[in-house]
């Protein structure tokens, strides 16, 4: 696995979503698989639970963020 202080790409962790991970985001069962596929992988790298919890939540602040930016930028223009 990359070294997490080095850009990566979805498609080098997680392969089997380099082409079709635009249509993955559409289809709830697929995005069910990438979680599940995640949360496997971090586990298996020795990640406890509360570092799990801790990357979703870094995940949702990230999202979170660019929404805010989102709409900031869209109410100023």
């Amino acid at each position: 696995m990359p070294s997490l202080e080095t850009q990566t790409t979805v498609a080098e962790v997680f392969p089997a979503f380099a082409d079709g991970f635009g249509l993955a985001s559409h289809d709830p069962r697929a995005l069910r698989i990438l979680a599940k596929t995640i949360y496997r992988e971090l586990r298996q790298s020795g990640l406890a639970e509360p570092d799990v919890m801790a990357v979703a939540g870094e995940l949702l602040s990230l999202v979170a963020g660019e929404v805010k930016a989102r709409r900031s930028s869209r109410d100023e223009g």
